[in-house]
């Protein structure tokens, strides 16, 4: 990964890490990049609610408009919507101002190609090198060559709301659900797409002021949505990030139901309707051996990637496979979308809850989440990698999993952006598992620190 570009785009605080001259040469170098074959190249902007957001999307559309390139500006969607718009549009490309589930003060830009996928590190690479080389690549575009900010044919948000609502094909109303909208990109479309489909709504995080973005709401802190449901006597809570392509779910006694949870609760759905390709489904290393145990007693497989919900979907573009994502709720259903999509998420759930006939609480006990425990190793940068090829941490991993004898698993990756390796150790024992994480920490820490 460069030095730009993380594993969701260009991220950073506002004006001071993202500075306005950073994001214009973005819009520049992105364009140029992503349209070398055309000389109009449309280009459709989406923001959350940052209080960030107004400028960087103008800053962001006159790099654009510097190129020759028109914009659309499609307002306040959440990130999905982007990747659905560009190809309802024609799109050359698409922009989405967010980050995602971080705090107020921070902001990000991430590009899609035309057909509403995330850019391949090879053009972030190319992008990246004309800022970082800071090439001029506009130098020719003067008088009638500069491009123009165009007026969609219709309203995004109804484009996409509709679209939402083609993807679920059973009947929930009166089906009683809290929503929560992190104050974020989905405040708007994802009450819309729920009422209209006659379900009864409670609606909570659904006033942004451009500051209260993920605050003690959402996907990372449910805890409000949790307490909601239990008093709302509801069905089940829905909780959106920030840019809204993620969800967490509360079921009908308000315990959380992660990722792991919903991709198995849709994975026995599809398999139950004969949809689920292969007897597949995609995840990344940090989905919990309790999950991989679930998938395998339904007589289905589990392929497993890095973290990062762009390597769940490469893997299943090469697979077929067309259910994947994240314990963090990243998930991908590939036959709908090119991205995970919170509320496309929610409305497969809910579906999947219908046709099973049973209680969501009931739908997440048949997946035994064991114990996880999370350490961090301080390593020097230079040695974050040395432990994979060392024989005495490899004899150590080997010794743990024998001793857990098959009922736990050790997993070691270094951090992508800090002097860490991070140490998960799953297992059935909590205090069993503590120590032994932080025995390796010490190991990790005394021989490579």
């Amino acid at each position: 990964m460069g030095k730009l570009f993380g594993t969701d785009g260009v991220r950073g605080v506002a004006n001071s890490e993202l500075t306005a001259e950073l994001v214009y040469k973005l819009g520049k170098a992105g364009t140029y990049v992503l349209s070398k074959e055309k000389k109009r190249p449309v280009v459709l902007i989406g923001k959350d609610t940052r209080i960030s957001g107004d400028m960087l999307e103008d800053v962001i559309s006159a790099g654009i408009l510097s190129m020759g390139g028109n914009v659309i500006k499609a307002g306040v969607l959440p990130t999905p919507a982007i990747a659905y718009l560009v190809r309802h549009y024609q799109a050359d490309a698409g922009v989405v101002i967010s980050a995602s589930h971080n705090t107020f003060e921070y902001n990000g830009i991430k590009f899609f190609n035309s057909e509403g996928f995330k850019l391949d590190d090879d053009i972030e690479d190319e992008i990246e090198d004309i800022i970082m080389r800071d090439l001029d690549v506009s130098s020719h575009i003067t008088g009638d060559k500069l491009g123009r900010c165009l007026q969609a044919d219709d309203d995004a948000l109804d484009s996409y709301a509709e679209f939402l609502k083609s993807t679920i094909d059973v009947a929930i109303k009166g089906m009683k659900i809290v929503l929560d909208c992190a104050n974020g990109a989905s405040y708007k479309v994802a009450e819309k797409v729920f009422r209209d489909l006659g379900a009864e709504v409670t609606v909570i995080a659904n006033e942004p002021d451009g500051l209260n973005i993920n605050e003690e709401c959402g996907s990372t802190h449910p805890e409000l949505l949790q307490r909601v449901v239990v008093s709302k006597k509801a069905d089940i809570g829905l909780a959106f990030d920030g840019d809204a392509d993620r969800l967490i779910a509360v079921d009908d006694l308000g315990r959380i139901v992660d990722g792991d949870k919903m991709i198995y609760i849709c994975a026995k759905m599809l398999k139950d309707c004969g949809e689920l390709a292969h007897d597949k489904v995609t995840v990344t290393v940090m989905s919990n051996l309790g999950f991989h145990k679930a998938i395998e007693e339904m007589g289905c497989t589990a392929d497993v990637t890095s973290v990062g919900d762009r390597y769940v979907l490469e893997s299943m573009l090469k697979t077929g496979c067309v259910i994947g994502g994240e314990q963090s709720g990243h998930i991908i259903f590939s036959n709908y979308s090119t991205t995970g999509d919170g509320i496309l998420s929610a409305l497969q759930l809910v579906k999947a809850i219908k046709l099973s006939g049973e209680k969501v609480s009931a739908l997440s006990d048949k997946v035994t989440i064991y114990p996880q425990v999370l350490k961090n190793a301080v390593i020097k940068n230079e040695n974050k990698k040395k432990y994979a090829n060392d024989p005495e941490i490899k004899a150590e991993i080997e010794r743990l999993e024998q001793l857990m004898s098959g009922e736990g698993r050790v997993l070691i990756r270094p951090s992508g952006t800090e002097p860490l390796v991070r140490v998960m150790i799953e297992g059935k024992d909590q205090n069993v598992i503590t120590g032994l994480a932080e025995n390796l920490v010490s190991m990790l820490t005394r021989k490579f620190g």
